[in-house]
């Protein structure tokens, strides 16, 4: 068993080191660090006597993580901005966002707060070096809990060769890879056309650029998901389900539950709750509240620019009116609601793809101009018509949960890996240059 968790771990650690090398003390040095506070928190009991060193080894830890996420991914946006306000001229760090720190902060912070408040129990440095490190949900998630992917690894079942799982598994892998390169870049070459390389936008074209980067968000890191998910699978690891249809969705509220499930349980879990907690009489309004801030902070996570605290507040604002909406008991129709949602959705997703102000203005403005000349063709029209075809086909969760037949499994498994080697060869012969997923950068 140490045999196997240590392969794991050098596996994880080549597979982060291949993009570069350069952050692999980082990771190791933050996993080195949270393993000993939380190690001394262990040797402290529970108890009234040892509670305040507790708290202060939470409080050192937190520090220690928010100040690395705050150095590295966004020292240069407080730079710049002070310099903005006060007329200064401090030169900025201009680091290279270390890859996937977003993600292993978070997942070290859930962990510290639970070991304070006394839900693991955990003593071996190899155990939560695998916890943090194992690659397939290492680089863009989903966030993981120590209780949901320890016993997995000690479980002497998962140990066992399982043809079952290694054939879900590179379904589920296919899946991922056929949703990044066929459907997810495709639609990228059309949002970075009108976002970033064109002047101004008519009604048409600036429809389907929303739409374009809308789709492409979506099948770009449900594709990386469900590629973790498979990859998982084939070492008899069931990571959480990360997306469930969120374009299906009939309200705020219900996409962000359907829509990177496991960040948004995280920000119920640590922000949200902790905000409604330190409210001294709870009320519907402080609740509203909380959201915002909530969402105003889960907007920052995703990168330094204004552009996505923008995002967030859009969207708790939406959250807001949801709750407000059900609380008022007024129905709408499926369609409408989802009509509704939907729009919501692809509008405030402009400010979480735009450069700036600019750039989400630009694509706007088109939106709900008069001009209809378009340089949109019937290609672009045939895929936006697949796509909605595709909300609505079952997606990975459904698929993994149905009894399919050995054949079936084994021609879509080929068929879908296959037509994305091929896609991926071509770009290669073409540009040298094979885009990133998108969560690479937040």
């Amino acid at each position: 068993m140490t045999a196997s968790k240590i392969f794991l771990i050098l596996s994880s650690l080549f597979f982060y080191g291949w993009w570069n090398t350069i952050y692999l003390p980082l990771i190791l040095g933050s996993i080195l660090f949270n393993f000993t506070i939380t190690n001394l928190m262990s040797k402290f009991q529970k108890t009234k006597k040892h509670e305040f060193s507790n708290k202060i080894l939470l409080q050192i830890g937190l520090l220690f993580n928010i100040g690395l996420l705050v150095y590295f991914k966004y020292m240069d946006f407080f730079i710049y901005n002070i310099n903005t306000l006060l007329n200064y001229n401090i030169d900025t760090l201009k680091y290279a966002l270390p890859l996937a720190i977003s993600f292993f902060t978070l997942q070290q912070i859930a962990f510290l707060i639970d070991k304070y408040e006394g839900l693991i129990n955990n003593k071996s440095f190899l155990d939560y070096s695998l916890f943090v490190l194992f690659f397939p949900q290492l680089i863009a998630g989903p966030i993981v809990h120590h209780k949901q992917m320890m016993p997995q690894f000690f479980n002497p079942r998962n140990k066992i060769f399982n043809k079952k799982n290694i054939m879900l598994g590179l379904l589920i892998f296919s899946i991922g890879l056929f949703k990044k390169v066929i459907i997810a870049d495709t639609f990228a070459i059309w949002a970075t056309s009108g976002f970033d390389n064109s002047i101004s936008l008519n009604l048409l074209e600036a429809w389907a650029t929303s739409l374009s980067y809308t789709i492409q968000l979506y099948f770009d890191f449900s594709g990386y998901t469900d590629m973790a998910i498979g990859a998982a699978l084939l070492f008899n690891i069931m990571l959480p389900i990360n997306f469930n249809s969120p374009y299906k969705a009939t309200g705020m509220i219900d996409f962000w539950q359907r829509w990177h499930i496991t960040l948004s349980n995280f920000i119920t879990i640590y922000i949200y709750t902790p905000i409604v907690r330190s409210f001294d009489n709870f009320s519907f309004n402080k609740a509203m509240f909380a959201t915002v801030i909530t969402f105003l902070i889960a907007g920052l996570w995703h990168g330094s620019s204004w552009m996505f605290v923008i995002f967030g507040g859009l969207h708790g604002i939406g959250l807001v009116i949801n709750h407000c909406w059900r609380k008022m008991k007024v129905k709408l129709n499926t369609l409408l609601s989802w009509f509704i949602t939907f729009n919501f959705i692809n509008i405030t997703f402009i400010f979480f793809r735009a450069n700036n102000l600019g750039d989400a203005s630009k694509v706007l403005n088109g939106m709900f101009s008069i001009n209809m000349a378009s340089n949109v063709d019937f290609i672009q029209l045939a895929y936006f018509g697949l796509f909605f075809l595709i909300i609505f086909l079952p997606n990975s969760n459904e698929i993994m949960k149905t009894k399919l037949p050995k054949n079936l499994v084994i021609f879509a498994t080929s068929f879908l890996f296959i037509i994305s080697l091929l896609q991926l060869t071509n770009i290669l012969v073409q540009s040298d240059k094979i885009s990133e997923f998108l969560y690479f950068n937040f």
